[in-house]
């Protein structure tokens, strides 16, 4: 067995055991926790039920998209490996989440991280309308709005997730955390590629806002509020609006650690240079 089905493996065995748990301290649970974790038999299966419970409506049954979900997840089997990781994200940078379980059924930017990654598969194999009505219910359902066609990495963590917006060619790499009410978006009506790029290890704070087809580079900090309107270097905090270099993180990945109000101050300021 590889080490990422190990893995999966590990952690369905404790979703399982906190299932049980679960059910037998709230009985008025007991059948939904049933459903989506108890009878099942991997983490594939939970994703699968739990994703479709969440998002049916009156025009996509349940039923419908189970099977939907299913398929996606045995063509790509990718996105349960994702899945995992940025399950185990959440466990290890929020300090609200200490079990498997409420991330998986109760956390609404995982689960709407999961039903985008859905919605881009889908997209990839050109089912564009089912992609886009899976996009509009986690949009309406959440109040998250990433497009189908954006590529997300792994090991992601969107924090709250309310009001969370990505744009269609925007890009967002791995072990990257995002706070509630960012948006990563165009700069007005010009088309091609023109949403911004996220690297590796990034955290981006509360409420901001990066516009335009730009680099944020590897380990890079973002506080909370800025607008971001030009590349920011790897390794570099940048703050306010229009944000400037403020310092640079205290660890290559500030994204894991989440210290948002602690960086090293830099003195020289061609350290950052907008527009470099």
């Amino acid at each position: 067995m590889s080490h990422e089905l190990s893995a999966q493996a590990s952690m369905f065995d404790q979703l399982h055991a906190e299932a049980v748990a679960a059910a037998r301290s709230e009985p008025l649970l007991a059948e939904m926790l049933e459903r989506h974790v108890v009878s099942q038999s991997c983490l594939e299966g939970c994703l699968t039920t739990v994703m479709a419970s969440t998002l049916a409506d009156r025009t996509l049954s349940v039923d419908d998209l189970k099977s939907c979900f299913q398929s996606l997840y045995q063509a790509h089997p990718s996105l349960v490996t994702t899945a995992a990781r940025d399950m185990s994200a959440v466990i290890e940078r929020d300090a609200a989440s200490s079990k498997y379980l409420p991330v998986l059924l109760y956390l609404k930017g995982f689960q709407a991280l999961q039903a985008h990654r859905l919605a881009h598969a889908l997209w990839h194999d050109g089912r564009f309308m089912l992609a886009r009505a899976i996009h509009h219910r986690t949009t309406r359902l959440f109040g998250i709005d990433i497009h189908p066609a954006c590529r997300v990495g792994h090991g992601v963590m969107l924090d709250h997730g309310t009001g969370i917006v990505i744009g269609e060619t925007a890009e967002v790499g791995d072990n990257v955390s995002i706070m509630q009410g960012v948006t990563l978006g165009g700069t007005g009506k010009e088309s091609g590629d023109r949403h911004p790029k996220v690297r590796s290890g990034v955290l981006i704070g509360a409420g901001a806002t990066v516009l335009g087809n730009i680099e944020i580079g590897h380990g890079a900090q973002i506080g909370a509020g800025s607008v971001v309107l030009a590349r920011v270097a790897e390794h570099t905090t940048v703050v306010g609006i229009p944000a400037r270099q403020a310092g640079r993180p205290r660890c290559p990945s500030p994204s894991v650690t989440m210290e948002h109000g602690s960086f090293q101050h830099v003195a020289d300021p061609q350290w950052y240079q907008q527009g470099s």
